[in-house]
Order: structure tokens, then C-alpha cells, then sequence
């Protein structure tokens, strides 16, 4: 074999690494709430960034946007008592 393909194949399994194969996409730049309700505003626990919230498809739950030293994460939104903020969801019709 000769050494650029010895490259190219010892090269392969780094670019794949580079690759975003979670499913999860980035997202538009504009992607939190733009109005904050106020009712969560006051019932939020303080310390938390209120100007970079969604809501968790998953749970519909807030979450918001925690600006660490390494990576940006995305945090339950905490009221005062500790309890997660969430939405609530309509029951199905005939339910």
C-alpha cells in the first residue's frame, strides 16, 4: 500500500469524529422566546439567563442557555422552590 493511502485511511476515522451525527442541529441564531411571559419571569429562581429560554419539545419544559468556560449548555429553568418550569399540555380531546 502506499503511504498516501495509508494517510487517507488512518485520516478517515478523525474526519468522520468532526462530523455531527447526533441528529440534533444547531438551529437558527434567533432560536430562543423572544417575550418572556411574565409569570415566569417572577416565579423564576434568580441566576439563571432569562434572556435565552425555549422550550424542551421533549418534556415542554424551559430551559435556558448556561454560558460555561468550555461549552454553552442548555438548563431546566429553575423556579424559587426549585421545581422545573414547564408548560402545561392540553389533554386530548375525549379525554
Amino acid at each position: 500500500m502506499t503511504p498516501n493511502r495509508v494517510f487517507i485511511l488512518a485520516a478517515l476515522p478523525l474526519i468522520a469524529a468532526c462530523q455531527d451525527i447526533s441528529g440534533a442541529s444547531t438551529g437558527a441564531p434567533n432560536q430562543f422566546i423572544a417575550e418572556v411571559p411574565a409569570s415566569i419571569l417572577e416565579i423564576a429562581a434568580p441566576n439563571q439567563n432569562l434572556n435565552a429560554l425555549q422550550i424542551d419539545p421533549i418534556d415542554g419544559c424551559y430551559t435556558f442557555e448556561h454560558v460555561g468556560p468550555v461549552e454553552n449548555t442548555m438548563l431546566p429553568l429553575r423556579a424559587r422552590n426549585g421545581r422545573p418550569i414547564c408548560t402545561r399540555l392540553e389533554a386530548p380531546a375525549g379525554a
